[in-house]
């Protein structure tokens, strides 16, 4: 019998999707010792299937009127980082606002290709096993791989299913017959009221008889909450159809029970706005619309993560380090426990940052190499002129509102300031950056509002930056982990910052906050 040899790396990852991809090719970029291990036989087997329609709902703007590559990528959804000239663009592959899913499985596989990534396809990982201080990861031929690092990037394949009894009898967005036909003159009821349950409804509109969608809470808008995992435009056409009469309902009620009939269902109803009221419905087909879960089974007992949110995802630090298994990493959509339905590392656009800043945070641990910064001089017209620019052009922060972060550290000597790019901000307060004596973070975030978000009064006064209720900049000062004061800056109709009586009060805070710094090194 021939001994199969264990390949081994510093850092394997499990998952050969965007954010497989982008965390290897900015490993490649640090000469690391990595490889990929995708199940599929090329990268992003998951878009093969899904969105089960056939129509991203990531923006793909092709034409902004700006030249700069870094603004483009604020508009560009589906692009993973690289340097100019050695990945290729998703622009390249199509120019739909929203693309089907088939240019975007070409990209990924021209991405791969060009970058030189370390990729090997076909491995499915189906055992993982701590091995000393590292990993072992079995696949299904029983090949084994051995690392000291592990990141996972398998996304969340499985469907989430909530303890509705009877749901098991029920049909699943993850297998069901897509075809319209096959649902002529039926009676549907769809349970769930996100994207994949409006994309399901819109998609039968024009052959089922009835079509209720079902959970206990109102739909949520992405437009007013600015969470694009919320409904969409793209997939809200269905409203209309149930404010118009047009046969179809959307329906807040708890589902107390699911029974099957004859060849039908019987469902069992709680209205949420209606005191209790309760009706037993029938219907034809049942759609289960209920989200997605990690699958943690591939862990064995010596390495098995702590989940949350009803074990739909494994519980992170701010380094997106599991808590309870050491060296176990975790990039891409998964990643979205750390800002759950309130910033975008559920999607490309998000979490391709995630994974380069994971890489920046395992060469700072593990390799010693300090986060990458730059040297401003500590006059506040230059530090304002740096945030400026950064403000106006930077993607993370534009895309991940609040959640990245501009580091500005004064050094203690009244040196050159030390301007850090692109930071999780939560790592910012958990690392030793976070324990300076001066230091200040940069973020463009949403103010709070109430009301028509189609409809807000705004103060057009710089001095009045506080009180914006679109995304704007915020400059905050802390000493260690104190907050000691925080600018805003008024919200701008095309978010360019640029003009100097808009950033007029900044510039004045920044002169107060730095008073003395400059003459104190220029002596």
């Amino acid at each position: 019998m021939t001994l199969k040899k264990t390949v081994e790396s510093e850092t394997l990852i499990l998952g050969g999707g965007p954010a497989g991809l982008q965390a290897g090719y900015c490993l490649e970029k640090k000469g690391r010792d990595y490889l990929i291990l995708e199940a599929g036989e090329a990268p992003g087997t998951f878009f093969k299937t899904f969105p089960r329609h056939r129509k991203l709902i990531s923006l793909n703007k092709v034409y902004t009127g700006d030249t700069d590559a870094e603004s483009n990528l604020r508009f560009d959804w589906n692009s993973l980082l690289s340097e100019t000239g050695e990945g290729p663009l998703f622009k390249e592959y199509s120019q739909d606002f929203f693309p089907e899913p088939g240019s975007f499985l070409r990209y990924l596989a021209d991405y791969a290709g060009r970058c030189g990534l370390k990729l090997r396809t076909g491995v499915r990982a189906v055992k993982v096993s701590r091995d000393g201080e590292g990993f072992r990861v079995e696949d299904q031929r029983g090949e084994t791989y051995a690392c000291r690092r592990l990141i996972v990037a398998t996304g969340v394949s499985q469907p989430y299913v909530p303890p509705i009894p009877g749901i098991e009898t029920t049909e699943n967005y993850f297998d069901f017959d897509t075809d319209p036909e096959s649902f002529k003159d039926q009676r549907v009821l769809i349970i769930g009221k996100g994207n994949s349950a409006f994309e399901t409804a819109d998609s039968l509109t024009a052959t089922a008889a009835v079509i209720h969608l079902c959970s206990p809470h109102s739909v949520t808008m992405a437009w007013k909450s600015h969470f694009v995992g919320h409904l969409r435009s793209i997939n809200a056409a269905f409203i209309d159809t149930y404010q118009l009469k047009a046969k179809n309902t959307i329906i807040d009620a708890e589902i107390a029970s699911i029974s099957r009939q004859d060849d039908g269902y019987l469902v069992d109803v709680v209205f949420t706005h209606a005191k209790g009221q309760r009706r037993r419905i029938p219907y034809d087909r049942v759609i289960a619309c209920t989200g997605f879960r990690f699958d943690a089974s591939i862990f064995d007992e010596s390495c098995r993560p702590e989940m949350i949110l009803d074990d739909r995802f494994p519980v992170q630090t701010a380094e997106w380090e599991s808590v309870s298994v050491p060296g176990l990493y975790f990039t891409g959509t998964i990643t979205q426990m750390r800002d759950f339905k309130r910033t975008m590392s559920g999607f490309i656009h998000g979490f391709r940052y995630n994974a380069a800043a994971l890489c920046q945070i395992l060469d700072a641990k593990y390799h010693g190499e300090g986060w990458p910064r730059e040297a401003v001089p500590p006059d506040p017209d230059q530090v304002m002129a740096a945030i400026v620019r950064r403000i106006t052009t930077s993607s993370a922060m534009f895309l991940q509102p609040g959640f990245f972060c501009d580091l500005l550290i004064v050094p203690e000597d009244g040196g050159e300031v030390l301007y850090y790019r692109d930071v999780p901000k939560d790592y910012v307060h958990a690392s030793a950056l976070g324990q300076s004596r001066h230091y200040y973070t940069v973020s463009l975030e949403y103010g709070h509002f109430d009301g028509d978000p189609l409809s807000i009064e705004r103060d057009p006064d710089p001095a009045t930056g506080h009180l914006s209720a679109y995304l704007h900049p915020i400059i905050r000062r802390y000493e260690g982990s104190r907050l000691v004061a925080e600018q805003h800056i008024l919200s701008d109709l095309e978010n360019d910052w640029s003009r100097k009586d808009l950033v007029a009060p900044a510039r004045a805070f920044l002169h107060e906050q730095l008073e003395g710094i400059a003459e104190v090194t220029m002596a």
